[in-house]
Formats: C-alpha cells, structure tokens, sequence
C-alpha cells in the first residue's frame, strides 16, 4: 500500500468534522453533499472485499426512493447478494475514521479479513440518475485505483442490473453475460417463450402504464423495449425528461399515499404499475368504475407468483420444498390465504430484504416479497439443475410443458434481487398465461383495513423485539398493553418497532375495519408514547 498516494488521495476527499454515518440495509444514505468522503473510502473497501473473497464486488451509487437531494452507496458481494455483515461493520470503521486514522483502518481490515493486497481486485460500478451520482462515482474510482484495483464503469444501470452483471461475472458467464444487452437478451427471450404459450386473446391484455419515478427505471425500459414481443404495449410515464426523481411518484410514493402518482392519468380498469427511483421495487394498481383506486402490493404479487408456481410444481411432481417469506408487515389476508387456502409455508422474518433473502434461501424454490413491493423467487441449486434436465428428458407432454414454463420462469426472475423490470415481466406472463384481469387478480382475497403510524421518541433504542419483530420485549409493560388493546377489535393485530435510521418507533395495526384499525394504531401509538419516551405532544387521532 502507497501510504503518499493514499494521504494524498484522501486529502481530495476530506470527512467532514463530527460527521458519523451506519452502513445498514440500504447502505449508506443522507445528503449528497455528505457523501464525497464516504463514496472514497467505499472505494477504497471494495478494492479490499473484491480481495478478500476473493472474486468481483459490485458498487451502486444511488439513494432508491428517497428524494432527489440525497445518494448513497452500496457494495454488492459476488453472487449479486448483499454485502456480508462482518464487512458492514468494516464499511462503517471506514466511513467514520478520521482522516488521519484512514491507513491504520485499511491495515486493521486487511489483518483481520486476511486481505492479500498483491492480488487482483476488480470492482464493478453502476450509478443511477441524480444529478449527483456522476461526480460520486468518479469519487469511487479514485478510492479503488489508489490500492491498485481495477474498476468496469458501467454508468447509468438499475440497481438489480448491477447485482445481475456481477452474479454472471462471477459465475464465468453461468448466469448470463455480464453485458446489458445480456440482461434484455437473457430477460425477454424467457418472456416470449412464455408469451407463445398463452392462449388470452384480446390487445388490452398486454397494455401496461408503467410509471417510471423520473428514474433509472425509464432510461433501461426504454432500451429494452425493442427487445419486448408485438403484444406488448407499455407506455412510460414520468420518464425523467420533465419531473424530480421521486416527487410525487414512483412506488413509495403509490403505496404509501394509495394514490396515483403525478403524471399517470389512470382510466378505469386500465392495469397500472409503478417503479421506485432506482428500479427493484414494483406496485401495481387500477382504479374501478367508480374511480375508487386499488393497491395490489408485494403481498399480492407474491401471492400471484406462489399461485403460479405451486400449480406448476404439482403438475411436474417432484418433490420440490415451496415456502413464502414475508415481514410482520405482510397483510394478514395474505398471510391466511397462503396457508389456508393456498396451503403454502409462511415463514415471518425481520425487516429488511437481507432477513428476507436469506431465509429464501432454506427452500427449493423460495417466494419472498416486502409489502413495499420489492422481492423476487430463489430456486435453490438442485431444483434448477433437475428442472432444466427434466425439460430434456420428460417423455409426458403435460409434464414437459410445465417443467419448460418453470425452466422460462427461472430465465426471468432476477434471483439475486428485487427487480422492478425482471418482476413486472413475471407478473404481465402470469397474467397472460392464466389469463387474468387485474380486477381477477386483485380479487383473490380483500386486504384487512391497516394504518401505520410513527412516534417521535428520545431514543428508538429502548423498544427491543422479538418473534420477528411481532412483540415488543422492551420496555417492560408496552407489550402486555398491546395485547390488551389488540383483544378489543375484531380480526386485529399491531406491533411497534424501532426505526432502523431515525428515533421514531413504526406502529402498525389491522382489523375488520378502517375504523377500527385507525382507532387500534392510534391507542397503541399512545402507549408507545408514555411507555417508551416520546418527545413533543402526544398523538392525536
């Protein structure tokens, strides 16, 4: 290691007096002019982990659904998965080191992870549209090459299109080519296999509005479209040419506002979905013939999926392992209909796609989806090798056509993220293939009426969980006033938990009504605010 080079380098780069950020699920995230010291030194670990595993690490430039103003950053690990959290602990001893510190850090990291620094390190890097994101990713590359790494710029791409490129580069080609041409070839060659096999006739089957946040997501659709079969017909909306990123639309903004965004003009029972700023979240929705507005979120797509899926495994008849990852934000409509109706495994896990992915991971093929519309299925290595040698050798023809439909649908699902783009494709072929309206789709059970909430407390970090995250073990008392609550409604449940970024505490509850699940979110929110320190006044109804 040059220390000179280093010194100098990281003069160009200065951390701000006093400033401390966490390296959490998102990565880092604030304001982007926060960010220049940070997008450096993450350079600088990326040039370590690629070392390390050693193999081709991803770096992402981008701050998802947040607003405009802030970036962030976030390294992928070599099979397109997050990164591994004894490296986020890393991440954050880099991020808040002083200036001075910064070399006795990076030797620190090297002696405890055994890095080599005589080896290769390649780092792939990827950026979405603010206007920030450029001179970031130029900060990246002086961090790598300043400790002799090697860097592919990829510029502007999804975030999954990042995670994808470094699952196939690190799978010698296995998973696809590293290129985005590899990414539409490999994605819409699966979708019109899938497409030939559907039997609906009818244009309106195919018409999509597609809202885009002003985001990355309409850039890459854009590109993609020549690669999309005849049938298809998608419109762009908030493409990025006039709106901010984020403002007013993109599928934070759909779900938690249940509205439509600015920019899309929705007529009844037209079939709608919307993106989040960097791409690996989707919501759909429509309004009816009486201009009420309807959510199908992550709940209900993964529902659609699982439907799908489990009539596939059935015809096949192997003895393939099927479960559905959800939070304790699930709806619990969907939670029943999976178990009781659908007979599928429901398996409940802490907040964040990390818990979700992981536990995924455990089944043949693994469904999971956030509420907020970000997930995907894993196929585990011994299904996909079976499906694909079945698909060669089944003499059945009904069992050949459902190990080919399943072998397409592994070709198009991004299984090392969430992704918007790969997700909207899955759920248009479902459609198609079972011939669904969105209005048929959305039918399948009736979300339970549910409110969220927050409170401003002095310090999130005296509400502990556990059963993921569904009860609360701190403060003493606060639990035992939730289940007093909960008793007085009908079809009802609610739990608290703290932020993982600010000190507030989320609250969610459902019941049998609006009514009810307003009134039960509002009296936990008061319990929550004399049991664990709230700040200002108390809630309001």
């Amino acid at each position: 290691m040059d220390s000179e080079a280093l010194r100098r380098c990281s003069a160009l780069h200065p951390k701000p007096p006093g400033l401390t950020l966490q390296y959490g699920t998102a990565g880092f995230r604030t304001r982007a002019e926060q960010l220049d010291h940070v997008v450096f030194r993450m350079g600088l670990l990326a040039a370590l982990r690629a070392r390390a595993v050693p193999a081709t690490i991803g770096l992402m430039v981008t701050a998802s659904h947040n607003p405009e103003e802030d970036n962030g950053i976030k390294l992928i690990d070599p099979l397109g998965e997050m990164l591994h959290p004894s490296w986020e602990e890393y991440a954050t001893q880099l991020a808040n080191a002083e200036d001075q510190e910064l070399q006795e850090v990076i030797t620190e990291i090297c002696q405890k992870a055994a890095v080599n620094l005589h080896k290769d390190a390649l780092v792939f890097i990827g950026r979405d549209t603010r206007p920030s994101s450029e001179k970031l990713s130029q900060s990246v590359i002086d961090g790598i090459l300043v400790l002799g790494g090697q860097y592919h710029d990829y510029g502007l791409v999804t975030t999954p299109q990042l995670h994808y490129m470094v699952c196939c580069q690190n799978t010698q080609g296995q998973y696809g080519k590293a290129t985005l041409e590899g990414y539409y070839g490999k994605l819409s060659k699966a979708f019109k296999e899938l497409i030939k096999q559907s039997h609906s006739s009818g244009e309106s089957q195919r018409h999509l509005k597609i809202d885009c946040a002003n985001g990355i997501g309409a850039l890459k659709l854009s590109e993609m479209k020549p690669y999309f079969p005849q049938e298809v017909l998608i419109d762009i909306y908030n493409d990025g040419t006039k709106g901010k990123l984020n403002y007013l639309c993109g599928a934070d903004f759909v779900k938690v506002h249940q509205k439509s965004p600015v920019g899309l003009d929705m007529k009844p029972n037209e079939r709608c979905c919307s993106f989040d700023g960097d791409a690996d979240r989707i919501v759909y929705y429509y309004k009816d013939a009486t201009d009420h507005f309807h959510l199908i979120d992550g709940d209900k797509i993964a529902t659609l999926i699982s439907i799908f899926l489990k009539e596939l495994l059935a015809k096949v008849r192997q003895n393939f392992k099927m479960a559905v990852v959800q939070t304790a934000y699930a709806n619990g409509s969907s939670t029943r209909y999976l178990e009781e109706t659908l007979k599928v495994p429901v398996h409940c896990v802490k907040t964040g796609v990390k818990h979700l992915h992981h536990k995924a991971q455990e089944f043949d093929v693994g469904v999971y989806f956030e509420a907020n519309g970000h997930g995907t299925v894993l196929f585990s290595k011994a299904a996909e090798t079976k499906i694909r040698q079945l698909v060669k050798e089944e003499k059945d023809d009904e069992k050949r056509e459902a190990v080919k439909v399943l072998e397409n649908m592994i070709d198009l699902i991004n299984q090392t993220i969430g992704d918007a783009i790969s997700d909207m494709l899955v759920i248009e072929a479902i459609l198609a293939l079972k011939g669904l309206t969105v209005q048929q789709w959305d039918a399948i059970y009736t979300d339970l009426p549910n409110r969220l909430l927050k409170v401003q407390v002095a310090d999130r970090r005296v509400i502990d969980t556990t059963d993921a995250e569904r009860r609360a073990v701190t403060p003493p008392g606060l639990q035992e006033k939730i289940d007093a609550l909960v008793k007085k409604y009908k079809l009802s449940r609610a739990f608290v938990r703290p932020s993982g970024t600010e000190d507030v505490v989320r609250i969610y509850a459902e019941a049998d009504t609006q009514e009810n699940a307003d009134a039960l979110a509002h009296e936990v929110s008061l319990a929550v605010y004399h049991l664990a320190g709230g700040r200002g006044a108390p809630p309001q109804p």
